[in-house]
């Protein structure tokens, strides 16, 4: 039996005001392939298929038109997919009557309806080609303190139901599967030890938990798909416990992703292989410089972007990163008007602060010093901390003057 394991679609996510529906088609495109390529029997989809948990019709619609094709691309194709910490549990779950015509179960939530644990709607039967059940699958969502049975008297009662219900499910599945199925996990998680991408993955904090051990998932399972952190990597160097990681790059800290989705391969109860493949890039991301550099060079690197006529979805993204030693309030036409005629998207300029002048850094204040300083005196402060000299007259005198203008209900009264 072969499996497809992938994560973090975060369908309807915008990079700032560019949104990304043409690289999510690029990647459903190739997926669809993909699948029918290897002729894979069972695609996990370990949540955050929405980056909001009020996506839009047009993302929903992308999402629908993948299962759909996904159907009649690979008729013997097993869909499970559950909820991550962006999506709406009720949301994913609503279309689930219509969604199993297409041999896709749907996981949002534990119970339904506020109640309790239902073993039943979490834990799968997975069926090969021939429609044998081949495998059973621990579809989990994302788990919130009232998705999880209470445990009297736990230290991190929160951790304790975890715990709980992972095992749990996996006594359930153990009872349900014969000789030679196979038990899978799916889990929308932070494991202890995963690296995470800061500028875009949302952290989990419940209870003070940041992250969970991967204890919580029994030995006899025999691979874990995990979601939630963008980074594929192994848990622990063990490629049957591991994060696929996104389809897409989802901000600039992760332009150097290797992107992929993982093929595993069971023979009875056990994993006999799994391999990555590697995603496509539809559009690129581009720094420009590498590191940030002094206005004048970051300038001649843009003007130097030779970059080749491409359709105007297919053009780059583009960071500028420029040092600065002193405001600059200029710095986006300077950067624009290197841009002129040039096919990228400008999504950010970054500027980093090139401390001269004082080297000592700004005193520290106390909330009552802070409350009685003057806006003069605190915008002067300010200049200090961010650029290591105090302001230039100019700049100060221009904002006493901008501090002293009348408002316009001011100026009524």
């Amino acid at each position: 039996m072969k499996l497809l394991h992938t994560s973090d679609w975060h369908l309807g996510q915008s990079l700032n005001q560019f949104e990304r529906g043409f690289e999510h088609a690029q990647f459903f495109s190739w997926l669809l392939d993909t699948l029918e390529a290897e002729q894979v029997d069972t695609l996990l989809i370990a949540g955050d298929v929405f980056d909001n948990t009020n996506p839009s019709s047009a993302s929903q619609s992308q999402l629908y038109k993948f299962l759909t094709q996904a159907r009649v691309r690979v008729p013997h194709l097993v869909i499970v997919m559950m909820a991550g910490n962006h999506d709406s549990p009720g949301r994913m779950e609503a279309p689930a009557p219509f969604l199993s015509l297409l041999n896709a179960y749907v996981v949002g939530q534990t119970g339904h309806g506020g109640h309790a644990v239902d073993l039943s709607r979490i834990v799968v039967p997975l069926h090969n080609r021939e429609g044998q059940v081949s495998a059973w699958c621990i579809a989990m969502p994302f788990l919130r303190p009232s998705d999880v049975p209470r445990v009297e008297d736990a230290a991190d009662p929160y951790m304790a139901g975890i715990e709980t219900i992972y095992a749990q499910a996996y006594a359930f599945a153990a009872e349900k599967r014969s000789p030679g199925q196979a038990i899978i996990a799916m889990g929308h998680c932070h494991i202890t030890g995963g690296q995470v991408s800061a500028d875009s993955e949302r952290r989990i904090v419940i209870g003070g938990a940041e992250s969970l051990s991967v204890k919580v998932f029994d030995p006899g399972i025999a691979y874990v798909a995990l979601g939630h952190l963008h980074l594929a990597q192994k848990v622990g160097g063990d490629p049957t416990r591991r994060y696929c990681g996104s389809p897409l790059p989802m901000s600039f800290s992760e332009m150097d992703y290797p992107h992929q989705v993982v093929i595993v391969e069971l023979n009875g109860e056990n994993v006999s292989a799994t391999r990555e493949i590697r995603i496509p890039r539809s559009v690129e991301l581009l720094r420009v410089p590498r590191q940030p550099a002094p206005l004048v060079d970051a300038l001649a690197a843009l003007h130097a972007l030779n970059l080749p006529a491409v359709p105007q979805e297919q053009w780059p993204y583009l960071q500028v990163r420029v040092q600065l030693s002193q405001p600059e309030p200029g710095l986006r036409a300077l950067v624009e008007a290197a841009l002129i005629g040039k096919p990228v998207r400008l999504v950010r300029i970054e500027t980093i602060t090139v401390h001269g002048g004082l080297s000592s850094p700004a005193s520290e204040v106390t909330i009552d010093e802070l409350n009685n300083l003057a806006p003069t005196d605190f915008f002067e402060r300010l200049y200090l901390h961010r650029y290591g000299k105090t302001p230039p007259a100019e700049i100060l005198a221009a904002f006493t003057e901008l501090v002293n203008t009348p408002t316009e209900a001011g100026a009524q009264s």
